[in-house]
C-alpha cells in the first residue's frame, strides 16, 4: 500500500503567491500576514514561512517592520567612461529625473578641492537633489563643482532635468568619468528616509568625478543608491 505524501500547507502557499508575482497579479507591496491567513485558511505562522520561502527564491523583500514587497527588477547602471546614469536609463527605456533640494555656495574642505584640483578654501557650488527613477526614488546626490565656471549652473539642472544634459547646455560637450569609487555603508537617518528603507540597510555609496574634454575636472559627485533598486555594471573598456 503507497502512501500520498502531501504538500505542506506552507509550499502550496508559496507555489501561489509565486504564481501571482510572476503573472503580475501581485505588485509592490504583499497583503499583511493577518490577512494571507485569513485568505488561506491557515496561521500566521504557515504565512511566515511560505514568505520566507518566496525571499529564499529572490521573489520578495521582507522589510522588518514594513512589510514584504514584490522584489522589482534591478535597474542597471553601466559605470562606462563615459557613460552617466542617465544614459543607463535611456537604454533600458525608462525614465528619471532629478529634483534639487537645494544649492548654495560653500567653502570646500581639502578632501573636495583636492578630487576637483582647485586650490585649498575655494568655493564651490553644492547641489543636494533625489534621483527619481519611473517617479520613485533611487537615489540620494550631492554634487559640488567649482566655481566661478559654474556660476548660475542650478537653473541650468532645473531647465534639462538631469545632470549629463545640464552640463552640455553649459557648453561641456564631451564629458569622461575619470575614476568612480563605490562603497556599502549604512545610510544617515534622513537619507533612509527618503529612499523609503530601513536605516539598518546599507546603500550603494558611489563616488565619481568627472572631466571635460581639456581633462579638466568639472564635477565631484556623491550618490546614495537604494541597493534593491539598482545594480552597478562595471565592464573592461573596449
Amino acid at each position: 500500500m503507497s502512501l500520498i505524501k502531501k504538500t505542506p500547507k506552507w509550499q502550496s502557499i508559496a507555489s501561489t503567491l509565486a504564481l501571482e508575482i510572476n503573472q503580475k497579479h501581485l505588485l509592490g507591496q504583499l497583503p499583511i500576514e493577518p490577512l494571507l491567513a485569513e485568505r488561506f485558511a491557515v496561521n500566521r505562522h504557515t504565512v511566515r514561512r511560505a514568505l520566507q520561502e518566496l525571499e529564499a527564491q529572490g521573489l520578495v523583500r521582507i522589510e522588518q517592520g514594513r512589510g514584504t514587497f514584490v522584489q522589482e527588477d534591478l535597474i542597471d547602471y553601466r559605470m562606462g567612461k563615459k557613460e552617466r546614469f542617465s544614459h543607463s536609463l535611456a537604454a533600458q527605456s525608462l525614465s528619471g529625473e532629478s529634483k534639487i533640494l537645494s544649492s548654495q555656495t560653500i567653502r570646500a574642505n581639502d578632501d573636495i578641492c583636492s578630487l576637483l584640483g582647485i586650490a585649498k578654501g575655494s568655493e564651490v557650488l553644492q547641489i543636494d537633489a533625489l534621483d527619481f527613477v519611473e517617479n520613485q526614488i533611487v537615489g540620494v546626490c550631492t554634487e559640488y563643482l567649482p566655481l566661478p565656471r559654474f556660476a548660475g549652473f542650478t537653473q541650468r539642472l532645473v531647465e534639462q532635468g538631469v545632470m549629463s544634459e545640464a552640463l552640455r547646455a553649459a557648453g561641456i560637450c564631451s564629458i569622461t568619468r575619470k575614476f568612480s569609487r563605490i562603497t556599502a555603508r549604512i545610510p544617515r537617518p534622513e537619507v533612509a528616509v527618503q529612499l523609503g528603507q530601513p536605516k539598518s540597510q546599507p546603500v550603494l555609496y558611489v563616488e565619481s568625478v568627472y572631466q571635460d574634454e581639456n581633462g579638466q575636472v568639472i564635477e565631484y559627485g556623491i550618490t546614495r543608491f537604494a541597493a534593491n533598486a539598482v545594480q552597478l555594471l562595471i565592464e573592461p573598456e573596449l
